[in-house]
């Protein structure tokens, strides 16, 4: 997705050779006209897939995920990474570990809102090494659901991540893919989006 693209080198900062940063407009302040055209984007890339429900992790995807499941027409279940007491003991959960973070959270979606009937699209704002992906799928397994399909906003091409999950059938769809980052520049991969 080019309008992406631009985003990401106009306002994007590079940390290291392996983390991006786009709080600016993806994950801390929100463009919303950015994420309208992104859900436009996921809609064209899956709206063919019979999806009844978009998942995602508390806090990134949310944003992105929103106008994903608004342009579907179904509604959007996050893994919450915090328990409440207004959480249901009747949960799904999953280990995942933040690439960005440092750090695993136990992530959970109450069964009421993931059952065996849905068909879930998984939308997350970054793709690394997967296992953020693999937590949200062992959700999705867990309630006996069918995964139609993944949606990232920023996949890091050039970490596992997006090679291992492709490799297991499932439709891996990226709006932009880092293919490098060298000397503080970033270097997509072509894509059709």
């Amino acid at each position: 997705m080019k309008l992406l693209e631009e985003k990401i080198r106009t306002l994007g900062k590079v940390i290291g050779d392996d983390i991006v940063k786009v709080d600016m407009f993806l994950n801390h302040q929100v463009d919303p006209c950015l994420m309208q055209e992104m859900g436009k984007e996921f809609k064209r890339l899956f709206g063919h897939l019979e999806i009844t429900k978009v998942l995602t992790l508390e806090v990134s995807g949310i944003a992105p995920s929103v106008f994903a499941a608004l342009e579907l027409g179904v509604p959007l279940v996050f893994a919450k990474k915090t328990e409440g007491r207004n959480m249901a003991d009747d949960v799904y959960s999953a280990d995942v570990f933040s690439f960005t973070k440092n750090k695993t959270y136990t992530v959970r979606v109450a069964k009421e809102y993931l059952t065996a009937q849905d068909k879930v699209l998984i939308i997350d704002d970054f793709l690394a090494n997967g296992k953020a992906m693999l937590g949200m799928l062992s959700l999705v397994e867990q309630a006996g659901a069918k995964p139609q399909g993944i949606g990232v906003v920023i996949e890091k091409g050039f970490q596992k991540g997006g090679a291992m999950l492709r490799e297991s059938g499932i439709p891996v769809q990226s709006l932009a893919i880092v293919e490098s980052i060298e000397n503080g520049e970033i270097r997509f991969r072509e894509s059709d989006c």
